[in-house]
């Protein structure tokens, strides 16, 4: 009789939910909501307030990133004029490329569209930072 095994292997997260977002623009509306609504269904999301804020995005950040299951993009028209959402952007394509981990993008106030075509303020964003 032949057996076949298989190797699973079960990572253990920190966070269940890591959120993306620009501060400034959704974090007193659209993201604490959300944030509260993942806390009350149980699930651990990392929220930021307790990681220093800087120019560069630090080490305690990027193992938050790696520490969690899933990820929540909030694409709103300034998320990328931020240096550091595209840092975190990022770490999370390299994070989900890599292991098991899953991406949901939220559109907020603006079209996926132009998300996929960098038009309009995101595109001019986009364009600033590639140089």
């Amino acid at each position: 009789m032949a057996y076949s095994s298989t190797l699973v292997i079960h990572k253990c997260f920190t966070y269940d939910v890591f959120l993306s977002f620009r501060d400034k623009d959704t974090r007193k509306n659209f993201v604490d909501y959300l944030y509260f609504a993942l806390q009350h269904k149980n699930f651990r999301a990392c929220n930021d307030d307790k990681i220093k804020k800087g120019k560069m995005i630090n080490d305690e950040l990027i193992k938050s990133i790696k520490d969690s299951k899933f990820y929540i993009i909030i694409f709103f028209k300034n998320y990328a004029s931020s240096s550091w959402c595209l840092d975190e952007l990022v770490k999370i394509m390299e994070c989900h490329r890599n292991a098991v981990q899953v991406v949901y993008p939220i559109f907020y106030d603006v079209e996926p569209f132009e998300i996929r075509k960098l038009s309009e303020v995101l595109g001019k964003a986009f364009a600033k930072h590639e140089k």
